[in-house]
């Protein structure tokens, strides 16, 4: 791989992760609901989705996506369910007290595959990483190193915009926790998560 061809690699990635999608709406969500903690922990597992169809890419598994394709539209519409039930589930809920500052608990483990779920069911991961991402090198002539260093530059671009969103997300959070408003966050938050979910099932 040359430095051109990083360099364009990276830029690309920047501009794919910087796309509104379900990823981000679920990360913002998650975030706002939880915590910066829950909101890094579901960008890894989105980061590992990406990882997930980049060996596909790489390896010239894309027939294998296709025949598991499904099984991927099966895990879609699961995805999409459980994040319309994670916002009705906020909606619902009682009225905090206390200033509303407390943080809702969560499972690393439920983030992390929250995330994880969610990149592999959503159609613009696919489409980038097997239609745009072979465009942008010779797949083919790849070597061990050059494999290392794309897993690198994706970390250092899709993971570094996926945390500038959630720490953005916190950030923002912690300014309403401080404005009498403060309630009004649950509903954005569960507005984002039915929002992600009807995203994530109405593409295709």
């Amino acid at each position: 791989m040359t430095l051109a061809s990083a360099l364009a690699l990276w830029a690309a990635l920047i501009a794919f992760a910087l796309l509104p999608g379900p990823g981000v709406a679920v990360l913002l969500a998650r975030t706002l609901d939880s915590g910066l903690r829950a909101g890094l922990v579901l960008a890894c597992g989105i980061l590992c989705g990406d990882f997930f169809y980049i060996g596909l890419a790489i390896f010239g598994l894309s027939t294998l996506a296709e025949f598991l394709g499904p099984f991927f539209v099966t895990i879609k519409y699961a995805d999409a369910a459980y994040l319309i039930f994670l916002g009705f589930k906020i909606l619902t809920a009682s009225p905090q007290i206390s200033g509303g500052t407390d943080l809702k608990p969560s499972l690393s483990s439920t983030d992390f595959v929250l995330g994880m779920v969610t990149s592999m069911s959503n159609p613009k991961v696919v489409l980038f990483y097997l239609s745009f991402f072979p465009a942008l090198m010779d797949l083919g002539n790849l070597s061990a190193v050059d494999v290392v260093s794309v897993l690198l530059i994706t970390t250092a671009s899709v993971g570094i915009v996926l945390a500038a969103y959630a720490y953005i997300a916190s950030k923002t959070r912690a300014s309403f926790a401080r404005n009498p408003a403060f309630n009004y966050l649950k509903f954005a938050t569960g507005g984002l998560f039915i929002g992600g979910g009807a995203f994530v099932g109405i593409r295709t």
